[in-house]
């Protein structure tokens, strides 16, 4: 009987050594890391945590991508790895990879100066870069419709119909509508000067840049009954 004990230690002591890892490095098969880009200027690589990936153990992971946005991709890259979401393409993804001892990068094709993030895995040397930035998001241009015609009516209104008589100033998006082959409709005023032919009917679409002042609108035909004014502050 002790000889068979002492055998059955012996086996023991081979099948624990079977499934000892190089290094004393903890298996990665089987765990989940999470990808997000979008909806804005954003990328990131987390652990189960939440936490922001910045160094792995090399082995074999399952990598679950949202892409919220049709502007953005994510691309990770490395070693072994090329996977990536399509640009224009919204989704859940799910990749497994395997890392090495390297370091390895996930980016926006469409944006890699702006979105971008690193890690490193194993012994590799820690990446320069581990962070993403949001660029300061542009402002969205207001919106102002002027018409003219039928008959003799001109105006010039905010999108949502209520009276431009005075609005902030800034970039604008200017639709005219132009109903009327008699008249004209003429944007007047610091740094702007537009205005649709007389005898034209139709839609025209400016990008205007109101300052602070006075502006006035008119059908240069009938400008002394036809006209209006703006006062952007």
């Amino acid at each position: 009987m002790p000889a068979l004990l002492r055998n059955l230690a012996v086996l023991a002591a081979i099948g624990l050594a079977g499934f000892a890892l190089p290094g004393g490095r903890a298996d990665a098969q089987g765990t989940t890391l999470r990808g997000t880009v979008g909806p804005a200027f954003n990328i990131a690589l987390v652990d189960a945590s939440g936490t922001p990936v910045t160094h792995l153990e090399n082995g074999t992971y399952t990598i679950v991508v949202d892409d919220k946005s049709e502007e953005h991709n994510f691309h990770l890259q490395g070693p072994g790895v090329d996977q990536f979401t399509p640009v224009e393409t919204l989704g859940t993804f799910t990749w497994t990879v395997t890392f090495t001892d390297a370091n390895y990068t996930f980016v926006c094709d469409a944006h890699p100066t702006q979105m971008k993030g690193a890690f490193g895995v194993g012994n590799a040397p820690p990446p320069t870069t581990t962070t993403t930035t949001t660029p300061k998001p542009k402002p969205t241009p207001g919106k102002l419709v002027g018409t003219v015609g039928p008959g003799s009516s001109i105006s010039l209104k905010k999108s949502s119909g209520g009276s431009a008589s005075s609005v902030k100033a800034g970039k604008y998006a200017v639709t005219v509508r132009d109903r009327s082959k008699a008249d004209n409709f003429h944007l007047i005023g610091p740094g702007v000067n537009k205005s649709t032919p007389v005898g034209f009917v139709g839609t025209r679409a400016w990008t205007v840049t109101l300052k602070k002042g006075t502006y006035r609108f008119q059908s240069d035909p009938h400008k002394a009954r036809m006209k209006g004014t703006i006062r952007v502050t």
